[in-house]
């Protein structure tokens, strides 16, 4: 199911300790951070963490980050919805990569006894916003999760877990800390997102510079992300794609935000800086290629969403192979014998 949404920026034209969930009700942050650099053995070491929890640090850091916080509000309104579709209360709640708690604020405490709230970056937790729902803030890695196993009734995720090496081991991380029947819902940017900015970026350093190097980090396949959850451990999938573009007045407007939002790229791989003209050449070639009609120019966000549950004995399965008792050559001759019917 695609769906797409349209957004307006407004702005100016210009070895870890297991963490017991029992513990306590107040606003508090502890550390669960593995050492810096650290990966799991297994992992492409694609993404350098260390940068993204600064970047995400600094973003938070600033006088007035609720100016971009809207596409992470937008977005954590809708796993919010999700879990409301739910009919059935969580006790105990996790949310991973938090950022300021974009999905607690729209939860309430009816559905949501109390939640755990993690992120990697500390300056992001401590500016965390108000909610109903007793809270704790643990500062955390997405692959290193101190919580122990079958803890959380429910696990959440809103744009986090596209900046993990390990995608997989985060996965079974979620699941090892749900109970069972408990439920994940999730959300990650998808393979288009920006790619009206990948396309404009990569044509100007060709042309300018005689070739181009990645500046939109990599993004997870929509057709890996079911084969990743049922590799994890998760059943009764569900995975679902929307589209949310937002305009902008211009590309470096744009660039402004995704620094604003902590969504600089932090790949290994990535350009340190770009020329001066390389950039101005990127802006015209996004603006000829994409405009609107009023002069804005379009920015795309992919949005994965992911629902997998923990295997439980109360859930309902598939009848076994061979039990069933009529065949689909039979029920194919419906059709004849209701048009018989009908005459």
């Amino acid at each position: 199911m695609l769906r797409k949404v349209v957004l307006l920026r407004l702005c100016p034209l210009l070895g870890r300790p297991a963490v017991s969930a029992s513990s306590g009700s107040r606003r508090e942050v502890a550390s669960g951070v593995p050492p810096s650099g650290s990966t799991s053995p297994r992992a492409l070491n694609i993404f350098d963490r260390e940068l993204k929890r600064k970047q995400k640090n600094w973003a938070a850091r600033q006088p007035d980050p609720m100016k971009f916080d809207y596409l992470k509000e937008e977005v954590g309104s809708r796993i919010a919805d999700r879990v409301y579709d739910i009919a059935r209360d969580f006790p105990l709640a996790l949310d991973i990569g938090c950022g300021r708690g974009y999905i607690a604020q729209h939860l309430d405490k009816e559905t949501v006894g109390k939640i755990f709230q993690t992120d990697i970056a500390e300056h992001a937790l401590k500016n965390s916003l108000e909610t109903d729902i007793p809270t704790v803030n643990i500062l955390a890695d997405e692959e290193f999760l101190p919580f122990q196993e079958n803890t959380f009734d429910l696990v959440v995720s809103s744009l986090s877990l596209h900046w993990v090496n390990d995608l997989p081991r985060a996965l079974e991380q979620i699941h090892y800390v749900l109970k069972p029947d408990g439920v994940f819902v999730g959300a990650m940017f998808g393979g288009d997102t920006l790619y009206e900015l990948r396309c404009s970026l990569q044509l100007a350093e060709t042309e300018r510079e005689g070739g181009f190097s990645p500046h939109i980090s990599p993004f997870t396949a929509v057709n890996d992300l079911g084969h990743l959850l049922g590799r994890a451990g998760f059943n009764t999938l569900t995975v679902d794609t929307d589209e949310i573009q937002v305009n902008y007045p211009g590309m470096f407007e744009l660039m402004e935000d995704l620094k604003g939002m902590g969504e600089s790229n932090c790949s290994w791989n990535r350009k340190a800086l770009l020329h001066r003209d390389t950039m101005l050449a990127a802006a015209a070639v996004y603006r000829e290629m994409y405009r609107n009609e009023d002069g804005s120019i379009p920015a795309t966000f992919q949005i994965y969403h992911m629902i997998g549950w923990k295997y439980h004995d109360s859930q309902a399965r598939p009848a076994e192979r061979g039990s069933a008792t009529v065949s689909f050559g039979e029920l194919a001759k419906l059709n004849d014998v209701m048009s018989h019917e009908k005459k």
